[in-house]
Parts: C-alpha cells; sequence; structure tokens
C-alpha cells in the first residue's frame, strides 16, 4: 500500500515585532521605539496513514487563500509524488501567483525526509554544510536606531565583527525629496568607506527609487564603492526585463532580480534576456523547494549564480545541494530592535543574529526532513481564528 495524504491542517497565527512599527506608508517594517507590530503566518501539517506528518510554518494570507484551491487535490494522494503534484497544481493555479505552492511543497519534502530518515539536502544531493551568511538590514528608521549614513556604518561594522562577510542595505527609499535620494548616496559611501574591503556589499531600495535616473544614481555611488550586487532598484516592480537589462549596461554593479517575478519560465526569460546577473529563488515564494531548485539548476545551465531570499530551514536546505550560490540571506537585523523572525523553533535552530559562527556561517539542519522541531504549543496559544481543515 501507498502512503497516503489522509488530511491537511492550516493554522493561523500571530506573533509580536516590540518596538517595530512601519515606515509613513505603512509597508516596511521599521525601528519605532515603545511601538508593537504583530505578524501572522500559517502553521501548515500535512498527515498521512502511516502517522507521518510533514510540517511547515510560514506562509501569507494570499498563498493561504490558494491552499483552499489545492488542498483537496492531495487528500488521498501518495505524498512522494511530489513532482506530479507539483505539475498538477502549477497548471491549476495557472490564473494567479502560485504563492500557495510553496508551504505546501515544502511540507511534503519534510514529509519525505521523515519517511525516508534523512535530512532534504541529502535527498537533494549534499554539496556544503556550512553556509556563508551575510547581514540584511531592516529599512532606514528616524527613530535613532538606522537613522543616518553613519549608523549604518556603524552596524556594518558590528555586522563585521561579528563573523559576517556581507552586508545589505535597506535603506530610506529615496522618495520624491533630493535629500532623500542623497542621503541613500551618502550610506552607500560611509558603509564603503568603513567595511568595503573587509566585506561583500549589497543595496537593495526594494522597489522604493522612483524614476529610472534615481536607479541610475544610486548604481554608479554603488559602482565607486565595489558594491556586490544592486537588486530591486526602482518602481517597476522588479519583473521590467527592457529596464534592467538597460540599467545594467549603464552600471558596473551586478544586478540581482527575479524576486519579484513567479515562475521557473519567467526567470529564465530573464537569464536569456541578459536581464540580471544573479537570479533569485525563494523556496516559499517559487512554488516550493521542487520550484526553487529548478530555478537553480536553469541558472546553473546559464552560467548564473541564485541568491536564496530569505532565512529559514527550507532555504539552508536548498543552499546546501546548489554550488553556484554565494549567500544566506539573515534578515532583518538591526542595532536595537529584534530580528523579524518568528520564536517557533524548539531546540537549537535559530535565525537570530548570534546563529553566524566566528567564521561567519551557519549551519545545516541534519535531521529528517527540515530537521526542524516546530514549537506547535506556542502556535496554537496565538492562534487567531482562521483554522483549515482539509479531509
Amino acid at each position: 500500500m501507498a502512503l497516503t495524504i489522509t488530511s491537511i491542517e492550516s493554522r493561523e497565527f500571530e506573533y509580536p515585532l516590540e518596538d517595530v512599527g512601519t515606515d509613513e506608508h505603512g509597508f516596511n517594517l521599521v525601528y519605532e521605539p515603545g511601538e508593537t507590530t504583530h505578524r501572522k503566518l500559517f502553521g501548515l501539517r500535512i498527515h498521512t496513514d502511516e502517522g507521518i506528518t510533514g510540517e511547515y510554518v510560514g506562509g501569507n494570507s494570499p498563498g493561504a487563500a490558494q491552499i483552499n484551491i489545492i488542498a483537496p487535490y492531495l487528500v488521498g494522494k501518495n505524498p512522494l509524488e511530489r513532482e506530479k503534484h507539483w505539475s498538477e497544481i502549477k497548471r491549476s493555479l495557472r490564473k494567479y501567483d502560485r504563492m500557495g505552492m510553496g508551504p505546501i511543497d515544502i511540507a511534503l519534502w519534510d514529509l519525505a525526509g521523515k519517511h525516508y530518515g534523512a535530512p532534504i539536502h541529502e535527498l537533494l544531493g549534499t554539496y556544503r554544510d556550512r553556509i556563508p551568511a551575510y547581514a540584511s538590514t531592516y529599512h532606514g528608521d528616524e527613530a535613532g536606531g538606522l537613522d543616518s549614513p553613519e549608523a549604518f556604518a556603524d552596524f556594518a561594522e558590528e555586522c563585521r565583527d561579528a563573523g559576517f562577510g556581507g552586508f545589505k542595505i535597506h535603506g530610506w527609499g529615496g522618495g520624491d525629496d533630493t535629500r532623500d535620494l542623497r542621503r541613500e548616496i551618502e550610506a552607500v559611501h560611509a558603509v564603503g568607506d568603513r567595511v568595503g574591503s573587509e566585506m561583500d556589499l549589497m543595496h537593495d531600495p526594494a522597489c522604493e527609487l522612483e524614476t529610472f535616473a534615481d536607479a541610475l544614481k544610486l548604481g554608479r555611488a554603488l559602482d565607486e564603492e565595489g558594491f556586490f550586487w544592486y537588486e530591486d532598484p526602482f518602481r517597476d516592480g522588479g519583473i521590467s526585463q527592457h529596464a534592467h537589462r538597460k540599467l545594467r549596461e549603464k552600471l558596473d554593479t551586478p544586478i540581482l532580480q527575479t524576486e519579484h517575478v513567479r515562475g521557473l519560465e519567467i526567470k529564465s526569460d530573464f537569464a536569456a534576456g541578459d536581464a540580471t546577473d544573479f537570479l533569485r529563488a525563494d523556496p516559499e515564494y517559487d512554488a516550493g523547494i521542487t520550484g526553487a531548485m529548478k530555478v537553480a539548476r536553469m541558472a546553473e545551465a546559464f552560467g548564473l549564480d541564485v541568491e536564496f531570499h530569505a532565512p529559514g530551514p527550507a532555504q539552508r536546505h536548498c543552499i546546501a545541494a546548489t554550488r553556484n550560490t554565494n549567500y544566506y540571506e539573515l534578515a532583518l537585523v538591526h542595532p536595537v530592535c529584534q530580528n523579524t523572525q518568528p520564536p517557533i523553533y524548539e531546540g537549537s535552530y535559530s535565525d537570530m543574529m548570534d546563529a553566524v559562527d566566528a567564521d561567519g556561517t551557519v549551519s545545516v539542519p541534519d535531521g529528517p526532513g527540515l530537521g526542524v522541531e516546530y514549537d506547535w504549543d506556542y502556535i496554537e496559544a496565538n492562534a487567531t481564528g482562521s483554522r483549515h481543515v482539509y479531509d
């Protein structure tokens, strides 16, 4: 008898971020003393007739809505037939962004690892067991945290001393005031002057720069400081091949794109169209571990590196099985307030700053599946009213 999925359970919960608020538009997380922001995630469990349960915690509300569409298909199926399920679900969500595929696919990989008694990276084919990390900052604030170019430079030194090999700036976003762009440029030079000879430096405006001209001005400052990559600069939303090909032609700093485009085919078009130097992948955003590894292998065929977005155990397993990648993104970090990662792990797994050792690396979980133990008591204690069971 084949292993069979008997039910799927999705549970929304929330957790607090102390001294964290949002910027003036309400989107970017920033340091704000005395403010508490609550973030919502989903705990997903796939149950089987043999008592093996695949688990993943993450996701978002739009993705959870898509799980309503695809979970009934999986009930009664063999969870080990991941490639078949991936293909069917991809087709079923062809009208949407397919964000619901990621949590489901990751949980299926967790289940497979538990079934075979092996970590996911071993099932994929292990390439490394330690991963170099870079510090990926909160956005700039106005509250005494990352509130000046000097503050970013001070924090870069702190991260260098903690062992990080790279440092990524999420600045203030430029905006419609030329003084804002000037401050962005000053932060680039301050960080470059302070640690540029000792760390790989990255910049991610998170698509906030107002114009191509602003993106070009900031990019030329990155060129002067020898930045490692330039990511999602302006308000095309990170999706225009033409715009980023033109930007590449005018800058020396390598471009990193495709965090905001969904699907293997569109990402491969970016590579084929010379619209990026590095590709971006995320097992949660890019249709699971299955989808993210397809992106990594496609990038390898083009002779490009793929950089995995965000921290998490699924990302660590993907990176551990990928030759053509450089760094693990430890995010979001700040000199004063807490990392944004939720307190959902039992045992030693952590994505806080002290997870990085003196050599600037993080470990890869070596237990079966994802190799982490989720704190389901915490998840249940902080649950919202949203719970779905598919059986």
